[in-house]
């Protein structure tokens, strides 16, 4: 039943008459079918990009009219520097390096998103009592209680966590900017659990299945807010694809349609997509911890890059304010629609 609606869907998305393409670094409309024997397609093994281990492991790449050779990298920067040096085709990251590239004159777009409000904040519990009891004054309560003002982990300044901590101590509690109140550190995700559990944080913005980790049957740690509640619909990852991809109509929306398998696959099958991560993540993510971050409200998987467009911009304020960019990026730069249109059509 699964090949058969992926087929259905791949002749319903390549049987649309060709779209134009507007992506940054082109100047011209283009269409066509374009022409590529090889698909080079780069990931980091983290849990947001489970679209990817789900297309690997069920096979749905084999629809791809391209020959698809997955590119497993140790970090984000790894991934951002062989996408600027033209030696992947496709990569699996977060928006913001996405925007980033874009901002530097690189010619590619979103084309799906692949992760949603897929962060949590975690805390000590001392921290996380506060917040329960008292909302935005549990920090200058924290402060006055400890001499010191509370100690959040997160990725680095115009990360996507980080650009989600800033919002949701910015804007949604009103606070003012983020170190006013809180003293932040630059720690790596897979790091996070180790701090918090060393006494080195008192809270975090983190991913799955690291939350799910802090949270595991220990009192000591709390979850203190999910970030869908403080910024709805804002994106983790997305599917970025070089112009002569986007240019390449027909294998675009193989690789769209191929991702909405994916996505259909994660929602009926949960507990087998969270084996397909940890077959793929390897060493760090078992099977259980895989499954039990599945039924956390930070792993949301989608593939409708409309559903984004809005904070997107958003979040594309933050980067810019932190000078990741030299410009906020638009939406009409850094998103290609068409191939997702075409096949949803």
């Amino acid at each position: 039943m699964l090949d058969q609606r992926r087929r259905t869907v791949l002749k319903r998305g390549t049987a649309v008459a060709s779209l134009g393409l507007s992506t940054a670094g082109c100047l011209d409309s283009l269409a066509g079918s374009g022409d590529l024997e090889t698909l080079s397609v780069a990931y980091v093994p983290i849990y947001p990009n489970m679209h990817h281990y789900v297309m690997t492991e069920e096979r749905l790449y084999d629809d791809v009219s391209a020959d698809v050779t997955p590119e497993r990298f140790a970090s984000g920067p790894d991934v951002v520097k062989a996408f600027a040096g033209d030696e992947i085709d496709v990569a699996f990251f977060g928006v913001t390096p996405a925007m980033v590239l874009v901002d530097r004159g690189k010619a590619a777009g979103v084309l799906t998103v692949n992760s949603c409000e897929g962060f949590r904040v975690m805390g000590t519990s001392a921290f996380a009592t506060l917040y329960d009891d008292h909302g935005r004054d549990a920090f200058s309560r924290f402060e006055s209680r400890e001499g010191r003002k509370p100690r959040i982990g997160a990725a680095p300044d115009g990360s996507v966590p980080d650009a989600v901590l800033r919002y949701w101590i910015e804007r949604d509690l009103d606070l003012g900017e983020l170190e006013s109140v809180a003293s932040k550190s630059t720690v790596p995700p897979a790091r996070t659990p180790q701090a918090m559990a060393s006494g080195d944080l008192d809270a975090t913005m983190i991913q799955e299945p690291y939350a799910t980790a802090i949270g595991d049957g220990d009192d000591d740690f709390q979850s203190v807010a999910w970030s869908g509640d403080v910024f709805p619909d804002h994106p983790v990852t997305v599917m970025f694809a070089q112009e002569r991809v986007l240019e390449a109509t027909d294998l675009s929306r193989e690789l769209v349609a191929a991702h909405l398998e994916a996505t259909e696959f994660i929602r009926e099958n949960p507990e087998m997509a969270a084996e397909h991560a940890s077959t793929v993540i390897g060493s760090g993510t078992s099977d259980e911890r895989a499954a039990a971050a599945m039924e956390s409200k930070a792993a949301n998987f989608y593939s409708d890059p409309h559903r984004i467009a809005d904070p997107t911009e958003r979040i594309a304020r933050y980067v810019a304010d932190v000078g990741n960019t030299d410009a906020v990026v638009s939406n009409e730069e850094l998103f290609h629609f068409d191939a997702y249109d075409a096949v949803r059509e």
